[in-house]
């Protein structure tokens, strides 16, 4: 119960800092089954000039003049399983390495201000997947930490899962807005 507030506080709290400061950040996944760069189209209301610090997704890495983060592995843990002891849903985990490129203050936790979830099992609506709790106790007290410029912290983060077939659409996006590209998980 404990983990699952305090994972709850910290969700709260990066939404919050999303949503009144500006940044970017970058990932890599290992464990991506079918990655797409997104390509802003005319009049999409994506940037048209994309610049060399424009920020990309590719490959399961989020790179931004700012930050990177990168995907390292996945893994799908049902609920009371260790990892989901708290949680009545499974969840799909996602470990990985957020570095501070440029020196703006960030954390482990931009993961959140920089990724959405879905799982596409609707077909009328889309599925934004509900954060869940920390997937891993080593990183409990490292994924708040203020990362140094130059520095690389590990954390992992869960999503709740509607269904334990449809693959898992990771989106990263530009403030929470913008997507910059996805990547797909298979959940076998």
């Amino acid at each position: 119960m404990q983990k699952s507030l305090i994972s709850l506080v910290c969700a709260s709290s990066v939404l919050t800092f999303a949503l009144t400061a500006c940044g970017t950040a970058s990932n890599d996944a290992e464990n991506d089954s079918s990655s797409q760069t997104f390509s802003p189209q005319e009049g999409d209301g994506a940037d048209d000039s994309a610049g060399k610090d424009a920020p990309t997704f590719k490959d399961g890495v989020l790179t931004t003049p700012d930050l990177k983060i990168q995907v390292t592995r996945h893994k799908v843990i049902k609920a009371g399983q260790r990892g989901n002891e708290y949680g009545t849903k499974p969840v799909i985990a996602f470990y990985y390495k957020t570095t501070n490129v440029s020196g703006q203050k960030t954390d482990p936790l931009s993961f959140i201000a920089n990724f959405i979830a879905y799982q596409d099992n609707n077909p009328d609506a889309e599925n934004q997947l509900e954060v869940g709790s920390l997937p891993d106790d080593r990183f409990l007290e490292s994924q708040m930490e203020t990362i140094k410029k130059g520095g690389t912290v590990e954390s992992a983060i869960a999503y709740e899962l509607d269904d334990l077939k449809t693959p898992v659409d990771l989106v990263a996006t530009d403030g929470l807005t913008d997507p910059i590209g996805k990547a797909s998980y298979e959940l076998e």
